[in-house]
């Protein structure tokens, strides 16, 4: 049996995986059982849309709740007490500028099961994350990007 992935999150990306499993579970998994019931009603399941429709949301809610539950069981929570408070690890805030005069951004370095680039949350597995981790305040770090190398500056880490 292959080994399974681990998924790197925080305490409060684990909290939101339980609550979603939750609803998904207790009410999303209801609301469509009670749909399947009343598309059943409309007749001829063989040219009833409603009722296709409503299969195809069971599915993709079943097949959810089995992804939620395999990204729990298979959780690592960001443990970053024994890292120096200087050093990108993940769970922090980075916070860099782009060389020679770019703005200063700031992103938290988190697990891909929780990553959300418009709260400004980076996968660790995404590049610049990657090229970050591991460097301290003050280093200057060659990004790979699509467009070519980006060269920042770490300005801060929390």
């Amino acid at each position: 049996m292959p080994e399974e992935k681990e998924f790197y999150m925080t305490e409060e990306g684990l909290q939101k995986l339980e609550n979603e499993l939750e609803y998904l579970k207790i009410e999303r998994r209801q609301e469509v059982v009670e749909r399947i019931k009343i598309a059943r009603d409309f007749g001829d399941l063989s040219e009833n849309s409603e009722y296709d429709a409503a299969k195809d949301e069971q599915a993709f809610v079943e097949s959810r709740i089995v992804q939620v539950e395999n990204m729990i069981r298979n959780a690592v929570i960001i443990q970053d007490e024994n890292v120096s408070p200087d050093i990108v690890s993940l769970g922090r805030t980075i916070t860099f500028q782009e060389l020679p005069d770019g703005e200063e951004e700031s992103y938290t370095i988190v697990g891909s099961a929780e990553a959300d680039p418009f709260e400004g949350k980076i996968s660790n597995d995404s590049p610049i994350a990657k090229s970050l981790l591991g460097h301290s305040i003050g280093e200057e770090v060659v990004v790979p990007t699509p467009a070519g190398e980006m060269n920042v500056k770490i300005i801060n880490v929390e």
